[in-house]
């Protein structure tokens, strides 16, 4: 303990409590941080351990380490849970996470309505680019439904699939909707309303793929989904998508896919580009076999296989599936 000559300014034991936390929680001991930060403080009392977190905390309430020693402190002091939200409530995440924090102390202390007010405000004031956290929205929709208020899970996903139009977002609107008996007519398409303003034409083969398609596809709305793809919405994954799932109604459109995406291939090497030959062979040959044309997949792949035959590991690749 430190004499009374030669003790650090309450600021500097602050500091050094908070530093004590940083080094104690990267040791994975974070459960010992209070009575480590008293003894480090040279804590005559609870009262003056208390009193000097306090000031560390007030001057930087944004700091983790301060917030979580001064939580540490309320918590062996007996602080209270409205002293447990004063603490996250000076330092509110813009995603919403914190006021999911206060929401859970506040249920656990048996105040469920605070609870929900908290979380509410929450989805309000979000600011973050990325929307609410997903845990908070999960949190309000859950005791909406509790108290059988579906019309407001409806209300809380229609406000983020308008706001940040996805196909997370769609099914989880979709679900709450079909729940209430609302999801066919307006509500479907003004969420697909949303899905297309965020779409955009795409020249990426892989990557540029738009959630207007995926929504369409996941809905089993295969036409429609086509159409948006001949328009340009689509990337090669979800055109090998539909082709797949549209093949025995659409044989000659699908096959046009699958030779689409076979030339690629022709110039690569790999156990994985074999494989993905063959695999888009064997669908093409489907088609034609629906068609009615055999003959001509088998000119296809005689004139594929005298152009690949220097690579010994695909010809024994495209044996081993029977081209």
């Amino acid at each position: 303990m430190h004499s009374p000559s030669t003790s650090p300014t309450p600021t500097r034991q602050a500091a050094e409590a908070v530093t004590a936390l940083r080094a104690l929680t990267a040791s994975g001991r974070s459960a010992d941080a209070v009575e480590v930060a008293r003894e480090v403080l040279g804590d005559p009392g609870r009262a003056r351990a208390r009193a000097l977190v306090v000031a560390a905390w007030r001057a930087n309430p944004k700091g983790w380490a301060e917030r979580y020693l001064m939580e540490r402190l309320l918590k062996a002091d007996g602080g209270g849970v409205d002293a447990e939200v004063k603490v996250h409530a000076a330092d509110l995440a813009p995603d919403g996470r914190t006021h999911l924090v206060i929401a859970r102390e506040l249920e656990t202390a048996g105040r469920p309505g605070e609870a929900l007010e908290w979380a509410e405000l929450g989805l309000r004031e979000t600011v973050s680019d990325q929307g609410p956290d997903g845990d908070l929205v999960a949190f309000v929709c859950e005791r909406y439904a509790r108290a059988d208020r579906p019309a407001d899970v409806v209300a809380v996903r229609r406000d983020l699939m308008r706001a940040r139009p996805s196909l997370a977002a769609y099914q989880d609107l979709r679900t709450a909707a079909r729940a209430t008996g609302t999801w066919e007519g307006s509500e479907r398409e003004d969420a697909l309303e949303s899905l297309k303003a965020v779409s955009r034409p795409t020249t990426d083969r892989w990557c540029g793929g738009s959630p207007l398609v995926d929504a369409l596809i996941d809905d089993n709305d295969l036409q429609p989904a086509w159409q948006a793809a001949a328009d340009g919405y689509a990337d090669q994954r979800q055109w090998l998508v539909l082709a797949d799932r549209l093949r025995d109604r659409r044989p000659a459109d699908a096959l046009t896919v699958y030779l689409r995406c076979i030339e690629p291939l022709r110039e690569q090497s790999g156990d994985r580009a074999y494989e993905r030959l063959a695999e888009l062979l064997l669908s093409a040959r489907a088609c034609h076999r629906t068609l009615g044309t055999e003959a001509e997949f088998a000119t296809y792949l005689a004139t594929l296989r005298a152009d690949q035959k220097r690579k010994r590991k695909l010809m024994a690749v495209l044996e081993q599936h029977g081209l």
